[in-house]
């Protein structure tokens, strides 16, 4: 029994979505002759179950930073979608901190009706050289206190990049959060609210991570200004290990980088990150074929049916690819022993993959709901182009990701 129970394990599965997704809708659909295409998915889910579902409408047709972008958001109420609506626009004034908002990156307080969202502003491009931070891209802080009813915005630009003016390589001259969610802990709460983490896409020398322990008030830096958590990292999110510690998952042309960041002491925030491990090919990893886009990252506790033996279970969602195509779910069961887990060994061995699309799709981000599922949000088209997507949102089981091997149970 324990051989078939192993062998269960490692054999990698290859299952197809077209039978598994539940309450499948397209939230919003870019029209090929119309000129304001939709991109990027983000989405969160209220303490009463309600969700806010967000993406950039790209009056430019471009990033953000080269026009004017707004937030287009639905708000799901029950099992109904409600009507489109503007969260924020932006004014597509050259040079002004209100030209564009976009890559929305959102949270919302599991004690309260509090909802954070960050978002690149302003009519400067990422990947555009500045010296010595002069006229970077921007960050807005948006904040409700009623659950979405209403909202509240302010400039944290400097906030942030002042974090980094001391770092031994020099200062952050470009950065920002990147999209889909801020990651709040089940675990940590030292402040007002438990812990938020947010992964800074940054230039130069990549991935940064900052942490709230007010909701966002006020940030700090996760471990020593000398010690990158991805060096050359690009997007990322974070999550968290079952005793805490953190996950960053960057972004990578082929895959994935992971790294784990150990507290010596949470109250003040002191540790250190592992080394940055690279997931692909190689290690029977999260391969991206021919593509680096952004996904989302899950950890969440669930019962092996086999046995009923409560796990953790890991799920990264990538296109599986070739090129931006094929956007999917890798899985995987983390060892009993929390602790021994390294960057190599979350690299390694995901074993398990689930196909959502099998168009042109590209980013994508999930949660866990009230109800256990995954909520699976993602750009997908059936034309190829990079700048042109409608936004899905799906639910999955975990038991048919993983195909009968795993049952998601509540946090």
């Amino acid at each position: 029994m324990k051989k078939l129970l192993l062998l269960a394990i490692l054999i990698p599965f290859f299952a197809s979505a077209q039978d598994g997704l539940k309450n499948k809708t397209t939230l919003f659909q870019s029209n090929l002759h119309d000129s304001i295409p939709y991109r990027i998915p983000a989405i969160v889910e209220l303490r009463n179950g309600s969700m806010y579902a967000l993406t950039d409408y790209r009056h430019c047709k471009n990033d953000i930073g080269f026009g004017r972008v707004d937030i287009h958001g639905r708000r799901l109420k029950g099992k109904k979608w409600g009507k489109e609506f503007a969260l924020i626009e932006g004014t597509g004034v050259e040079g002004a901190v209100h030209c564009g908002y976009g890559d929305a990156a959102i949270v919302a307080d599991r004690e309260s009706n509090e909802i954070l969202v960050t978002l690149v502003c302003g009519n400067t491009v990422y990947f555009h050289q500045t010296t010595n931070r002069h006229n970077p891209n921007r960050i807005t802080a948006m904040r409700s206190h009623d659950g979405g009813k209403t909202w509240e915005r302010q400039q944290i630009t400097e906030q942030i990049y002042t974090l980094f003016d001391d770092a031994p390589g020099g200062c952050v001259q470009s950065c920002f959060v990147s999209s889909g969610q801020i990651f709040q802990s089940r675990i940590i709460k030292v402040g007002t609210h438990y812990r938020i983490y947010a992964a800074l896409a940054a230039r130069p020398n990549g991935n940064r991570v900052i942490y709230s322990d007010d909701f966002g008030r006020n940030w700090k830096v996760l471990g020593d200004l000398g010690q990158l958590p991805v060096p050359n990292g690009d997007e990322a999110k974070c999550e968290e290990l079952p005793d805490g510690s953190v996950v960053i998952t960057s972004r990578a042309y082929g895959g994935r980088y992971f790294n784990i960041y150990k507290y010596s002491d949470v109250e003040s925030g002191a540790g250190s990150w592992g080394e940055a491990a690279p997931s692909g090919k190689r290690v029977n990893g999260c391969v991206t074929v021919e593509n680096a886009c952004n996904g989302g990252i899950l950890i969440i506790p669930a019962l092996r049916c086999a046995d009923g033996k409560p796990v953790y279970v890991a799920l990264q969602s990538v296109p599986f690819g070739p090129k931006r195509a094929n956007v999917g779910i890798y899985a995987k069961e983390l060892p009993e022993n929390i602790a021994s887990i390294t960057p190599e060994i979350l690299a390694a061995d995901w074993n398990i993959k689930y196909q959502v699309s099998h168009d042109w799709s590209a980013y994508s981000t999930m949660l866990q709901n009230k109800n256990k599922d995954i909520v699976f949000y993602y750009e997908e088209n059936q034309t190829g182009s990079t700048f042109v997507y409608d936004m899905i949102y799906c639910e999955i089981s975990l038991e048919e990701i993983t195909s009968g091997l795993y049952r998601a149970i509540k946090r």
